[in-house]
């Protein structure tokens, strides 16, 4: 069932290696050791959840972000993939936070801040009389940090730095990654409804940039605050390196994602098997909750406050495909409302039912829960959509909710490795119509496209668009349908040509905003000199144009 390149990804990133740095499990195994550390938190009927988890893993139906493969029932045992820090205005908070996120990063999960309190360059110090230096002189400790700590040992650490766009230093923050060489950083603009109606100087200094550079991208944070069910906990200010976890100072989410190709039945979706995986999923991420070995003692203390997790979705664009819906259609947007309000009310439901039977997160009076009349909740949150990296490459899908980057294409993972990938759906469509050849083939690897190849059927090239095919309005409506039954938000990039102009990414992100999406990336091809994922145009390799969801694919953090 696992692909060439799934194996390959698995043995060199995942599967347990011995002292000569050889995998000492196979894939099977590793499932098992998951499955096994995770139902350990079932008091009752636990060898039937351990079945049940290892199967649903290892059926490819649903998988929990990477540092849950990579740590359960290890000495290490730090499952979660994201997390968000504190900054205040001060040395001690400042470097505070720079250890902490050395400590969480050196086991597997990726961090977020807000450096938005920390006072503006030039300001005076009272306390020393001094000078402050501003956020962004800060930025390139924590990004120096963060470059000499390979995550957890296996991939690079990731972070998201955010900044309000009415901060004095907001200019400096906003063209940072294109002057400087940041790597490690994500960056965001937050960015308040006051702000949408004014804007200014700042909205077109933001636009520019990520028309040149791809960052920053933009949080509507207001929107992210009224949809926050723990809002009587605090304002948030700041989200995990993807932007699919906003979250409060010190709180942690655990994601995971159903493999919707595999929740398709001939042409229609298998609305029973989905109700299973998402009974079984929210059960899986709720007891990673208690097998958990947190990093800091404050983290553990405010994810059981809360108790947040985050169920999103891989495989969407292979689903429409295998019913036969074109991804920049009106189908493919209902579709996706469908299928995420379906998940949002059973993960609901069966977040409802642990709450009867385990208890409430303990936040949950004054929770939107608890306005809203229910009796029990046992997760602030259920659903979220993170970008899935190396996920759909081991569950042999396309990304998240993301089209097809490319109908064939190279993919550069951690070391400098390429693999190449070729949709197999386009495979078994062109044998099965009988214009299968290997010519064709290696013609469609030139481009990734097949929509200038006349000896391609018009209905396959319609159903088989890529990202860089499609108008970036429809990213957009999708990434919103999506959004609509999501409790925190939707990781996602909206992909522009060459050609467009930094009005066209103004577009974009007023749609974002109108149509109530709690964050945008954009991301215009051939913008940055080196990506992950590639395709051939004129016989060389080119960077390809494809951000993993909201961040750029060669920092995102592969846990998720």
């Amino acid at each position: 069932m696992l692909t060439h390149n799934a194996r390959v990804v698995l043995e060199e990133r995942y599967l347990l290696k011995n002292r000569k740095g050889k995998a000492r499990e196979t894939p099977e195994q590793m499932f098992r050791r998951v499955a096994g550390a995770v139902s350990s938190a079932e008091k009752r009927n636990r060898s039937i959840f351990r079945s049940s988890f290892y199967r649903m893993m290892s059926n490819l139906e649903w998988l929990p972000n990477s540092p849950t493969l990579f740590n359960a029932g290890t000495g290490l045992g730090m499952l979660s993939a994201c997390f968000v820090l504190p900054i205040n205005d001060s040395l001690v908070s400042i470097f505070n936070a720079l250890k902490e996120t050395a400590i969480i990063e050196q086991a597997g999960g990726g961090v977020g801040f807000s450096f938005s309190r920390i006072r503006p360059k030039g300001s005076v110090v009272k306390s020393t009389m001094g000078v402050a230096s501003g956020p962004v002189s800060f930025m390139r400790i924590f990004d120096m940090v963060t470059e000499v700590i390979k995550a957890g040992g296996r991939r690079r650490g990731a972070m998201m730095g955010v900044l309000s766009a009415e901060h004095p230093d907001i200019m400096e923050f906003i063209t940072v990654k294109s002057r400087e060489c940041m790597r490690n950083f994500n960056i965001s603009v937050a960015v308040t409804d006051r702000f949408m109606k004014k804007k200014g100087k700042v909205w077109d200094a933001i636009a520019r940039s990520a028309w040149a550079t791809g960052d920053p991208g933009v949080l509507f944070i207001d929107e992210i605050n009224r949809k926050n069910p723990t809002r009587h906990v605090g304002r948030i200010e700041a989200t995990n390196p993807c932007g699919e976890a906003p979250m409060h100072p010190y709180e942690s989410c655990n994601l995971g994602s159903i493999n919707l190709a595999r929740m398709v039945k001939g042409d229609e979706i298998d609305w029973l098997k989905l109700k299973e995986t998402v009974e079984l999923a929210v059960r899986f991420l709720d007891d990673v909750i208690e097998v958990n070995r947190y990093p800091i003692k404050a983290i553990e203390q405010m994810v059981k406050s809360n108790r947040r997790i985050g169920l999103g979705v891989m495989g969407f664009a292979d689903m429409l495909i295998m019913m036969g819906i074109p991804y920049d259609s009106d189908r493919a947007v209902s579709t996706a409302e469908k299928v995420m309000k379906f998940i949002s009310e059973e993960s609901h439901r069966v977040s409802r039912e642990l709450g009867k039977e385990r208890g409430s997160f303990k936040n949950f009076r004054g929770s939107t829960w608890d306005r809203k009349g229910h009796k029990h909740m046992r997760n602030a949150t259920t659903t979220a959509i993170a970008p899935t990296g190396t996920l759909s490459i081991i569950a042999g899908c396309s990304s998240s909710i993301e089209p097809l980057f490319a109908v064939s294409f190279m993919r550069k993972i951690l070391g400098g490795r390429k693999l190449l990938e070729v949709n197999s759906l386009f495979r078994e469509t062109a044998k099965k119509k009988g214009f299968y050849s290997k010519g064709l083939m290696e013609r469609i690897a030139r481009t990734g496209s097949v929509q200038n190849i006349k000896t391609v059927p018009e209905d396959v090239r319609r159903l088989f668009v890529t990202a860089l095919d499609i108008k970036p309005e429809w990213h957009v409506r999708i990434q919103a349908a999506f959004q609509k039954y999501t409790d925190q938000a939707v990781s996602k990039t909206v992909n522009l040509p060459e050609s467009a102009g930094v009005s066209d990414v103004k577009r974009v992100y007023e749609l974002a905003h109108r149509l109530k999406c709690k964050g945008v990336t954009v991301y215009r091809y051939g913008s940055k000199p080196e990506q992950v994922l590639y395709v051939g145009k004129g016989g060389k390799m080119q960077a390809g144009a494809e951000y993993a969801g909201g961040c750029p694919t060669e920092i995102c953090p592969l846990s998720e």
